[in-house]
Protein backbone atom coordinates (compact mmCIF):
# COMPACT_ATOMS: atom_id res chain seq x y z
CA UNK A 1 0.00 0.00 0.00
CA UNK A 2 1.01 3.33 -0.60
CA UNK A 3 -1.75 4.92 0.95
CA UNK A 4 -1.20 7.04 3.93
CA UNK A 5 -3.18 8.27 6.77
CA UNK A 6 -1.07 8.92 9.20
CA UNK A 7 2.43 9.40 9.87
CA UNK A 8 5.12 9.40 12.63
CA UNK A 9 6.65 12.59 14.71
CA UNK A 10 9.87 13.20 12.39
CA UNK A 11 8.66 11.76 9.08
CA UNK A 12 8.14 14.30 5.99
CA UNK A 13 4.53 14.32 5.04
CA UNK A 14 4.04 16.98 2.55
CA UNK A 15 5.77 19.47 0.24
CA UNK A 16 4.29 22.41 -1.66
CA UNK A 17 5.69 24.45 -4.62
CA UNK A 18 5.04 28.16 -4.12
CA UNK A 19 5.55 30.08 -7.68
CA UNK A 20 6.18 33.04 -9.06
CA UNK A 21 4.05 32.10 -12.52
CA UNK A 22 1.05 29.80 -11.08
CA UNK A 23 -0.75 29.59 -14.21
CA UNK A 24 2.55 27.86 -16.42
CA UNK A 25 3.66 25.87 -13.16
CA UNK A 26 0.26 24.44 -12.43
CA UNK A 27 -0.80 23.67 -16.02
CA UNK A 28 3.00 21.68 -16.14
CA UNK A 29 3.15 19.85 -12.98
CA UNK A 30 -0.77 18.83 -14.25
CA UNK A 31 0.49 17.82 -17.37
CA UNK A 32 3.99 15.90 -16.13
CA UNK A 33 2.85 13.72 -13.34
CA UNK A 34 -0.89 13.09 -14.23
CA UNK A 35 -2.20 15.17 -11.40
CA UNK A 36 -5.91 16.38 -10.94
CA UNK A 37 -6.27 19.35 -8.46
CA UNK A 38 -8.67 20.79 -6.05
CA UNK A 39 -9.17 24.44 -5.46
CA UNK A 40 -9.13 25.76 -2.05
CA UNK A 41 -9.66 29.45 -1.86
CA UNK A 42 -7.99 30.87 0.86
CA UNK A 43 -9.10 34.61 0.61
CA UNK A 44 -10.90 36.66 -2.23
CA UNK A 45 -8.38 36.33 -5.40
CA UNK A 46 -6.47 33.61 -4.14
CA UNK A 47 -6.48 29.94 -3.75
CA UNK A 48 -4.22 27.10 -2.36
CA UNK A 49 -4.14 23.70 -4.44
CA UNK A 50 -4.43 20.18 -3.53
CA UNK A 51 -2.59 18.10 -6.51
CA UNK A 52 -4.47 14.91 -6.77
CA UNK A 53 -3.32 11.47 -7.35
CA UNK A 54 -5.82 8.48 -6.70
CA UNK A 55 -8.06 10.31 -5.10
CA UNK A 56 -5.32 11.66 -2.30
CA UNK A 57 -3.65 15.25 -1.94
CA UNK A 58 -0.41 14.48 -3.19
CA UNK A 59 1.18 18.08 -3.03
CA UNK A 60 0.44 21.84 -2.71
CA UNK A 61 0.76 24.46 -4.60
CA UNK A 62 -0.04 28.43 -4.64
CA UNK A 63 0.91 31.58 -6.67
CA UNK A 64 3.73 33.34 -4.70
CA UNK A 65 2.33 36.39 -2.50
CA UNK A 66 3.19 39.96 -4.06
CA UNK A 67 5.83 41.21 -1.54
CA UNK A 68 7.19 37.78 -1.67
CA UNK A 69 7.85 38.60 -5.32
CA UNK A 70 8.80 41.97 -4.59
CA UNK A 71 11.40 40.98 -2.05
CA UNK A 72 13.41 38.89 -5.11
CA UNK A 73 12.15 35.41 -4.00
CA UNK A 74 12.17 32.87 -6.43
CA UNK A 75 9.94 29.91 -7.14
CA UNK A 76 10.38 27.09 -4.61
CA UNK A 77 8.88 23.67 -2.64
CA UNK A 78 8.92 23.57 0.46
CA UNK A 79 8.95 20.37 2.43
CA UNK A 80 7.28 19.75 5.60
CA UNK A 81 7.96 17.21 8.90
CA UNK A 82 5.31 15.95 10.51
CA UNK A 83 5.76 16.97 14.16
CA UNK A 84 2.80 15.95 17.43
CA UNK A 85 3.49 19.69 18.62
CA UNK A 86 4.70 22.34 16.83
CA UNK A 87 4.92 24.86 19.49
CA UNK A 88 7.17 22.79 21.87
CA UNK A 89 9.66 22.52 19.26
CA UNK A 90 10.07 26.46 18.83
CA UNK A 91 13.14 26.63 21.95
CA UNK A 92 14.25 23.38 20.59
CA UNK A 93 14.86 25.16 17.01
CA UNK A 94 16.33 28.41 18.35
CA UNK A 95 18.24 26.71 21.05
CA UNK A 96 20.21 24.59 18.51
CA UNK A 97 20.93 27.58 16.50
CA UNK A 98 18.08 27.75 13.66
CA UNK A 99 15.71 30.59 12.91
CA UNK A 100 11.74 31.21 13.11
CA UNK A 101 10.88 32.52 9.38
CA UNK A 102 6.98 32.76 10.61
CA UNK A 103 4.65 31.24 12.51
CA UNK A 104 3.56 28.73 14.73
CA UNK A 105 0.44 29.83 13.21
CA UNK A 106 -3.41 27.52 12.46
CA UNK A 107 -4.39 27.28 9.03
CA UNK A 108 -7.94 27.21 9.49
CA UNK A 109 -9.00 23.31 10.78
CA UNK A 110 -6.38 21.72 8.75
CA UNK A 111 -3.18 21.61 11.07
CA UNK A 112 -0.68 24.36 12.88
CA UNK A 113 2.85 24.89 11.22
CA UNK A 114 5.92 26.84 11.16
CA UNK A 115 8.69 27.12 8.72
CA UNK A 116 12.16 27.81 10.01
CA UNK A 117 15.98 27.61 8.48
CA UNK A 118 18.32 25.73 9.89
CA UNK A 119 22.26 26.88 11.12
CA UNK A 120 23.34 25.86 7.89
CA UNK A 121 20.70 28.15 6.01
CA UNK A 122 18.02 25.55 4.47
CA UNK A 123 14.48 26.23 5.07
CA UNK A 124 11.96 23.39 6.16
CA UNK A 125 8.30 23.48 7.29
CA UNK A 126 6.44 21.82 10.42
CA UNK A 127 3.32 20.68 10.49
CA UNK A 128 0.90 19.43 12.93
CA UNK A 129 -2.13 18.12 11.42
CA UNK A 130 -5.12 18.62 12.36
CA UNK A 131 -8.01 17.81 9.28
CA UNK A 132 -4.74 17.60 7.12
CA UNK A 133 -2.26 14.68 7.64
CA UNK A 134 -0.25 15.74 4.62
CA UNK A 135 -0.07 13.15 1.42
CA UNK A 136 -2.57 10.70 1.47
CA UNK A 137 -0.06 8.74 -0.65
CA UNK A 138 3.15 8.49 -0.75
CA UNK A 139 6.08 6.77 -3.07
CA UNK A 140 4.55 5.79 -6.26
CA UNK A 141 4.58 6.85 -9.36
CA UNK A 142 3.27 10.78 -8.91
CA UNK A 143 3.73 11.06 -5.61
CA UNK A 144 6.65 12.15 -3.81
CA UNK A 145 9.06 9.21 -2.45
CA UNK A 146 11.72 10.91 -0.86
CA UNK A 147 12.96 14.54 0.54
CA UNK A 148 16.63 15.09 0.54
CA UNK A 149 18.99 18.19 2.26
CA UNK A 150 22.24 19.95 0.36
CA UNK A 151 23.84 21.51 2.96
CA UNK A 152 27.07 23.72 3.38
CA UNK A 153 27.55 21.81 6.39
CA UNK A 154 26.35 18.26 6.79
CA UNK A 155 28.10 18.00 10.29
CA UNK A 156 26.01 20.76 11.86
CA UNK A 157 22.90 19.61 10.00
CA UNK A 158 22.94 16.44 11.59
CA UNK A 159 23.59 17.55 15.20
CA UNK A 160 20.63 20.28 14.48
CA UNK A 161 18.18 17.42 13.25
CA UNK A 162 19.46 15.24 15.50
CA UNK A 163 18.29 17.39 18.43
CA UNK A 164 15.11 18.73 16.83
CA UNK A 165 13.94 15.27 15.58
CA UNK A 166 15.85 12.67 17.30
CA UNK A 167 17.02 11.41 13.92
CA UNK A 168 20.04 8.82 13.54
CA UNK A 169 22.05 8.70 10.14
CA UNK A 170 23.48 5.66 8.24
CA UNK A 171 26.38 7.24 5.80
CA UNK A 172 27.47 5.25 3.00
CA UNK A 173 30.72 4.34 0.71
CA UNK A 174 29.94 7.67 -1.36
CA UNK A 175 29.35 10.42 2.00
CA UNK A 176 25.80 9.59 1.42
CA UNK A 177 24.08 10.38 4.48
CA UNK A 178 20.63 8.30 5.05
CA UNK A 179 18.34 9.80 7.55
CA UNK A 180 16.22 7.16 9.63
CA UNK A 181 13.52 8.24 12.14
CA UNK A 182 12.22 5.54 14.33
CA UNK A 183 14.15 2.80 12.28
CA UNK A 184 12.23 4.19 8.84
CA UNK A 185 14.57 5.47 5.84
CA UNK A 186 13.27 9.22 5.74
CA UNK A 187 15.53 10.97 3.51
CA UNK A 188 18.91 11.76 3.21
CA UNK A 189 21.61 14.90 3.45
CA UNK A 190 24.56 15.53 1.44
CA UNK A 191 27.59 17.98 2.07
CA UNK A 192 27.42 20.14 -0.88
CA UNK A 193 31.23 21.02 -2.13
CA UNK A 194 32.67 23.96 -4.51
CA UNK A 195 31.18 22.49 -7.71
CA UNK A 196 27.51 23.67 -5.95
CA UNK A 197 29.35 27.89 -6.18
CA UNK A 198 27.25 29.79 -4.43
CA UNK A 199 23.69 27.55 -4.30
CA UNK A 200 22.54 28.12 -1.17
CA UNK A 201 22.07 24.99 1.09
CA UNK A 202 18.06 23.65 0.25
CA UNK A 203 15.87 20.94 1.14
CA UNK A 204 14.19 19.35 -1.99
CA UNK A 205 11.70 16.91 -2.96
CA UNK A 206 11.90 13.71 -5.55
CA UNK A 207 8.61 12.62 -7.34
CA UNK A 208 8.03 9.00 -8.84
CA UNK A 209 7.70 8.57 -12.29
CA UNK A 210 6.73 5.33 -14.32
CA UNK A 211 9.62 5.72 -16.86
CA UNK A 212 12.64 8.41 -16.33
CA UNK A 213 13.38 8.74 -20.58
CA UNK A 214 9.49 9.49 -21.18
CA UNK A 215 9.58 12.11 -18.22
CA UNK A 216 12.47 13.94 -18.78
CA UNK A 217 11.78 14.39 -22.68
CA UNK A 218 7.88 15.51 -21.70
CA UNK A 219 9.53 17.81 -18.94
CA UNK A 220 11.47 19.18 -21.57
CA UNK A 221 8.39 19.95 -24.26
CA UNK A 222 6.51 21.53 -21.40
CA UNK A 223 9.15 23.84 -20.63
CA UNK A 224 11.20 22.02 -18.05
CA UNK A 225 14.98 23.52 -17.63
CA UNK A 226 17.01 19.86 -17.39
CA UNK A 227 19.63 20.57 -14.68
CA UNK A 228 20.88 16.62 -14.37
CA UNK A 229 20.30 14.43 -16.97
CA UNK A 230 19.58 10.84 -16.42
CA UNK A 231 21.68 9.85 -13.40
CA UNK A 232 22.27 6.68 -11.79
CA UNK A 233 21.45 5.95 -8.04
CA UNK A 234 22.88 2.69 -7.58
CA UNK A 235 20.59 0.24 -5.80
CA UNK A 236 17.63 3.19 -6.00
CA UNK A 237 16.87 4.11 -9.71
CA UNK A 238 17.63 6.53 -12.39
CA UNK A 239 16.52 10.16 -11.68
CA UNK A 240 17.05 14.18 -13.07
CA UNK A 241 17.09 16.92 -11.40
CA UNK A 242 14.93 20.04 -12.93
CA UNK A 243 13.77 23.06 -12.99
CA UNK A 244 9.79 24.05 -14.24
CA UNK A 245 8.83 27.06 -16.30
CA UNK A 246 8.83 29.47 -13.31
CA UNK A 247 11.94 28.26 -11.90
CA UNK A 248 11.11 25.91 -8.98
CA UNK A 249 13.76 23.11 -8.56
CA UNK A 250 12.74 19.55 -7.79
CA UNK A 251 13.69 15.82 -8.57
CA UNK A 252 12.15 12.58 -10.79
CA UNK A 253 13.33 9.50 -9.96
CA UNK A 254 12.31 5.36 -11.62
CA UNK A 255 12.61 3.35 -8.61
CA UNK A 256 14.00 0.13 -8.86
CA UNK A 257 11.54 -1.26 -6.14
CA UNK A 258 8.97 1.48 -4.55
CA UNK A 259 9.31 1.06 -0.37
CA UNK A 260 5.48 0.87 0.45
CA UNK A 261 4.07 2.97 3.29
CA UNK A 262 3.27 0.42 6.42
CA UNK A 263 2.38 2.42 9.30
Amino acid sequence: MYKVTKYPHGTFSWTDNTSTNAEAAKAFYMELFGWGNIDIPISDDMNYTMFQNQGEHAAGFAAMMPDMQAAGIPSHWTNYVAVDDVDALLPVITENGGTILFGPMDIFDSGRMIQFQDPTGAQLGLWQAKNHIGAGIVNTVGAMCWNELLTKDADAAKAFYSALFGWEYIVDENGYILIQNRGRNNGAMMQMDESFGEMPSVWQPYFTVADIDASIARAGELGANIIIPKTEAPGAGHFAYMSDPAGAHFYIIQLIQAEPWEE
